[in-house]
């Protein structure tokens, strides 16, 4: 960790400082935890609230907020994206040496680039190639005739199967397995009877990909994720999927064979997405939705529910079952006024 002026993060940020230049900041903490020598920031509609109430030296706030006098804030468009980015001058990650551990097990044949490093027990099989910069984890599984490129980090335990292709600045986390067969069988007299699965996977530039992720190979052709892409962890991505550039996909989601997913698309975590759905470009899917199979999601629209519907319909729906429990309501106490009219025809 090193230290910095405010006026420096002002500088780097293109922020506008306001409050005392020269206050030296030794670390970056979440609003509730900072203390003095602390960076933090706000935004939303509590911003205003946790400004007067957090003891941070420095403050990235909203460009129209207002500070109290006497602290030391800086102003930008997006507080939230400027602070990731200082993160990264107070906590530089541990860096990794390049070599290749002795326990290694890379096979005849494997082209390695400029300064990679490849973690014990990792085993790289014939025809690969590891593009420059590259670091490697413990207990990795590379099969054969994959293309990792620049400067990607696969964490411990990822296992690439064979012809498997990534982009430069990969990041790939522990668990991930990609390549692995596609769920494709077919139903004969005897029972199911496996679709060879015999595609690839090809990932884009800068895609990262959480802990404990699957996808499938194609079963011909590629299932493909394209540049800047975000998986969070356990997300599983069927054979012959095709994800565009920028999507952002939450934990536990899971996507069919076939499916289209276009650029800048949002989905939430727990989605489920059945066969050869596609969703256009910059959709956003709610968390637990469900997408029936080949259903289309329009340009820009937001979805929630089982089976998902745009979202002013869902809200609309949600409220006529709200109703229900009034409309049960007034059915009981119609049936004990029936009940009592009859009572007295019959005396």
């Amino acid at each position: 960790m090193g230290s910095l002026r405010a006026a420096e993060i002002a500088e780097r940020l293109g922020g506008r400082l306001e409050g005392n230049p020269d206050l030296v900041l030794e670390d970056v903490a979440e609003v509730e935890r900072a203390g003095p020598a602390h960076l933090t920031f706000v935004y939303g509609s509590r911003a205003a609230e946790q400004l007067a109430r957090t003891q941070a030296g420095c403050v990235i706030v909203p460009l129209e907020l207002a500070a109290p006098a006497g602290r030391t804030v800086i102003h930008v468009a997006d507080p939230r994206a400027a602070f990731a980015r200082a993160i990264q001058w107070f906590r530089q990650p541990r860096a990794v040496p390049p070599g290749i551990h002795p326990t290694a097990l890379i096979e005849p044949g494997v082209e390695l680039g400029c300064d990679i490093s490849v973690g014990p027990y990792t085993v790289i099989r014939s025809g690969s190639r590891i593009g420059d910069g590259t670091v490697i984890g413990a207990h990795c599984a590379i099969g054969h005739n994959v293309i990792i490129g620049r400067r990607c980090r696969l964490w411990d335990r990822v296992t690439l199967y064979d012809e498997v292709v990534l982009g430069d600045e990969v990041i790939i986390h522990s668990g991930a397995v990609l390549g692995a067969d596609g769920f494709g069988y077919v139903r004969t007299a005897q029972g199911y009877e496996k679709f060879p699965q015999v595609g690839r996977v090809e990932v884009g530039n800068r895609v990262e990909i959480g802990a404990n992720c699957c996808i499938d190979r194609a079963a011909l052709g590629v299932t493909a994720i394209g540049d800047g892409t975000k998986l969070d962890n356990m997300v599983h991505v069927g054979h012959n999927v095709r994800i565009g550039r920028n999507v952002v996909i939450a934990a536990q989601t899971g996507i069919s064979g076939g499916v289209v997913i276009e650029d800048d698309v949002v989905i939430g975590g727990q989605v489920g997405i059945g066969d050869k759905v596609r969703i256009e470009r910059g959709a956003v899917l709610a968390s637990k939705c469900g997408i029936p199979t080949s259903k289309i999601i329009r340009r820009g629209q937001t979805v929630w529910g089982i089976p998902a519907r745009p979202l002013k319909q869902y809200l609309r729906d949600l409220a006529e079952v709200g109703r229900l429990v009034q409309l049960r309501e007034t059915v009981e106490q119609l049936e004990a006024r029936v009940r009592q009219l009859e009572a007295a025809v019959r005396r």
